[in-house]
């Protein structure tokens, strides 16, 4: 009976995803609530447990995409050197782009403007600021990188196509 409770929950999640959704390529599944922008496209396999995608901006993510819950990507931001203090009436909105295979623990932030490169990891908590690049591990606040994938084993790995 949990296994059927828990395949009905993440049908209805991907079904009001989908309802949200700009462009997919392939497959995708929402284990938990998720909402997506008419201005996100998405890979094939794409796996969210809770994923929230605020702001005007083009949010790009890539195949094999795997999410925990809590997560949120922002693509626009308010004005703080606009016309009044803290900020003005205008946003400023900046593309995200998640390249293939990239894995976010739980509660990580994206913000505007970030590319983060095949193969990266995010650790669970972590606020991304600044770009990331291919095979890089980062966490914290603002995340930075502490490691790299082994890129030898990565690339075999991918050759053989085992993904999750």
């Amino acid at each position: 009976m949990k296994r059927f409770i828990k395949k009905l929950r993440s049908a209805w999640y991907t079904f009001v995803a989908k309802r949200s959704l700009g462009k997919s390529d392939g497959s995708f599944k929402a284990n938990g609530y998720t909402k997506l922008t008419k201005k996100t496209v998405l890979g094939n396999n794409v796996n969210f447990n809770g994923l929230i995608i605020y702001g005007n901006g083009k949010c790009t993510i890539g195949n094999n995409f795997h999410s925990g819950f809590g997560c949120k990507i922002l693509t626009s931001y308010h004005n703080y050197e606009g016309k009044a203090i803290p900020y003005d009436k205008t946003l400023i909105t900046k593309d995200v782009v998640i390249e293939d295979n990239v894995w976010f623990g739980i509660n990580v932030t994206i913000l505007s403007g970030v590319t983060l490169g095949e193969g990266c990891i995010v650790q669970a908590g972590s606020v991304v600021v600044s770009d990331i690049p291919k095979y890089g591990i980062a966490g914290g606040h603002p995340a930075k990188i502490f490691s790299f994938r082994d890129e030898k084993r990565y690339e075999t790995l991918k050759k053989q196509g085992k993904f999750l």
